[in-house]
This record gives C-alpha cells, sequence and structure tokens, in this order.
C-alpha cells in the first residue's frame, strides 16, 4: 500500500476518466472482493447479474447499516444499477481512448449532494489507485470528511450543484 499522506483529491467534476478498460473497471465494481478496498459498503456476493440479491453493509458508519438489494441491470461492462439505502444507483462505464468514463447518476437527497459527491470523488480516486497497481486503501464516511482535500471538494461540489449554505 502506498503512503495516504501522498494522495490529494484532484478538482471537483461530473465525470470520472480512469485509466483502465471498461472490463477492468466493471470487475471492481461488481466484485465483493474489489468493492473492500474501495467502495463506502461491502457486499456479500457480486453485482454482476441481474435478479441477484446482495446485502450492502456501510463501512465506516457509527452502526453498520444492511441493505438488501436486487440487481436491476447488469449489461457488462456498460450500465450497472440496484438500490442502496433507498437511492437508486446507476454506473455507466464508456470506453474513452485506452480507459474508462464512469459516471455515477443516484437520487441522493438534494441537501445532502456536495458531500456525497466529495465522498464519492474520494472513493473514485481510491479506485484509481486500486486499479493502477498503487492501493492507498479504503477511505470512507467519517475518516473520508476528516482527509485532507474533503472539506475543498464538498465546497466545489456544493458551487457546482448550486447547492446553498446557510
Amino acid at each position: 500500500m502506498t503512503d495516504r499522506a501522498q494522495y490529494t483529491p484532484g478538482p471537483a467534476r461530473g465525470v470520472r476518466d480512469l485509466r483502465h478498460s471498461p472490463e477492468k473497471v466493471w470487475q471492481a465494481l461488481t466484485d465483493p472482493a474489489q468493492l473492500r478496498e474501495w467502495a463506502p459498503f461491502d457486499a456479500d456476493r457480486s453485482l454482476g447479474t441481474v435478479g441477484t440479491t446482495v446485502k450492502l453493509t456501510t463501512v465506516g458508519a457509527p452502526t453498520p447499516h444492511v441493505t438488501e438489494t436486487t440487481v436491476t441491470r447488469a449489461d457488462a461492462p456498460k450500465v450497472l444499477e440496484y438500490n442502496w439505502g433507498g437511492f437508486d444507483m446507476r454506473w455507466e462505464l464508456e470506453a474513452v481512448g485506452g480507459g474508462t468514463r464512469l459516471t455515477l447518476w443516484t437520487n441522493i437527497d438534494r441537501r445532502f449532494i456536495a458531500m456525497g459527491a466529495a465522498g464519492w470523488h474520494i472513493c473514485f480516486d481510491v479506485l484509481d489507485h486500486l486499479l493502477s497497481g498503487t492501493p492507498i486503501g479504503r477511505i470512507v464516511a467519517g475518516e473520508a470528511m476528516k482527509f485532507g482535500g474533503w472539506r475543498r471538494l464538498n465546497a466545489e461540489y456544493a458551487k457546482q450543484f448550486g447547492e446553498m449554505r446557510t
């Protein structure tokens, strides 16, 4: 594992271009062992097959929250859909150059969109490191919020999404 102290999140952006093939990214989105390395939840089985029932358990929360979901779409390696904790999740993978443009669509509460985007941004950075063979370890929930760069990302996403601050 590389030193986390060397990691700094890049600027906020709506989609993520990864340097890895859609097939490799698809595996990281669906395989429980890979999800444990970067995602904010653990899965008890693969998310790669339509109709599969999967238990997703939050990581880093004061009390783990378990959501049972059914994969509603799994068009490898292009589109993955399921529901996590009441939020629809749609992952789109598009081959771009030698890599993948990854887009996550979700119906998160508007009041928390910047916070969610900042958290997913860090998860995607961790995913990119993992797929590059230089893992830095999962950074989620409260740990992500304490991590250098999270506040800046949260503010940048709030500005992009027009989130009102009080």
